[in-house]
């Protein structure tokens, strides 16, 4: 008896979801009108049958030489920055890039949503950059394309990462800090469901702080966007030095709130951030940060698909190294 299976077809999907042949093809399509609640039956039929890996197989006997990328947020500098490394190298490896922009917040569902409109125009492979999500859930959709995850630290099966070293990021803040005579720290941080890369270094700037004989003010923030309600408490109650942020823009928001409080940065309450990427990276403000090597994960994120596609390379996980950047928003503690 054979042990071989019969390729999955639409008719398949088609009627595991109840619906017609042609509804099936414009939700999986994105060509024409479909409601979310039959898109949604329709896209669960299809990742139990495995019919978008099929497919995707299909349309691989051709190279395109085109690459996707689906990046999160494309208002925050990390992914603007982001955006043009990959475009760049993808070009200069001969390739065209199409972007897909999720919202603020990139579902499982949005994601999945944006790697099948990339599987329906043939791209060769794709690039993931969201901090919220893991690939683990996304890699069977694409389980035939060369996958890289940017900015997260994976390692699954199948897919490659690329990431900063966000453990040593918060260290090294936290370390500066020390060094500057701060031993009351408040670290914002953010919650792992919102961001697993923000929740990894603002842990290890709590971490490091302990282990350097400092005491943490453990500020639990929902995401770096939510931060001025606990800066307003930490400012109210007048006990630390220093707050360290889980990014730029957290950083500038924090600032903001002290002003407001009477406080002067870094006389009174020293800030730190995370990421050091134009603009926010700019002498004006001078923040101290960590400086992500954002240029070059895009670039290695592009080789990495290339290789992959004409050298038959095997996926790589890389953690590269980033650089303190001292800024005018950190000086010595004050005396209290």
């Amino acid at each position: 008896m054979s042990t071989s299976r019969r390729a999955v077809t639409i008719l398949d999907v088609a009627a595991a979801a109840g619906v017609s042949k042609s509804t099936v093809s414009r939700a999986l399509t994105g060509h024409g009108e479909v409601s979310a609640e039959v898109r949604e039956r329709i896209e669960a039929a299809a990742d139990s049958l495995g019919y978008v890996v099929n497919t995707m197989a299909q349309g691989l006997r051709t190279r395109t030489r085109i690459l996707g990328a689906v990046l999160r947020d494309m208002t925050r500098p990390y992914y603007g920055v982001l955006a043009t490394a990959l475009e760049e190298q993808a070009e200069l490896r001969d390739y065209r890039l199409v972007t897909v922009v999720g919202g603020a917040e990139l579902t499982t569902a949005s994601a999945a949503r944006a790697l099948r409109t990339l599987v329906s125009l043939r791209v060769d492979g794709i690039v993931l950059s969201s901090a919220q999500l893991s690939v683990e859930d996304l890699v069977p959709i694409v389980s035939r394309l060369p996958l890289v995850s940017v900015g997260r630290l994976e390692r699954v099966e199948g897919a490659s990462s690329v990431s900063v070293d966000d453990s040593v990021g918060g260290a090294d803040l936290a370390t500066h800090l020390l060094d500057r005579g701060h031993r009351r720290i408040a670290v914002l941080v953010v919650d792992e469901g919102y961001s697993l890369s923000q929740h990894l270094r603002t842990v290890a700037m709590a971490d490091a702080v302990r282990a350097g004989g400092g005491e943490v003010e453990w500020c639990p923030v929902p995401s770096d966007r939510d931060v001025r309600g606990q800066t307003q408490r930490l400012a109210d109650e007048g006990r630390v030095t220093a707050v360290m942020c889980p990014t730029d823009a957290a950083a500038l928001d924090v600032m903001d709130e002290l002003a407001r409080a009477g406080l002067t940065t870094p006389r009174d309450v020293s800030v730190t951030g995370f990421d050091a990427q134009p603009p926010l990276s700019t002498p004006l403000i001078g923040l101290t940060s960590f400086r992500q090597p954002v240029t070059e994960m895009g670039r290695w994120a592009i080789d990495d698909l290339v290789d992959r596609l004409e050298g038959g390379a095997a996926p790589r996980f890389e953690v590269m190294a980033g650089t303190l950047v001292v800024g005018r928003t950190t000086a010595a503690a004050p005396t209290r």
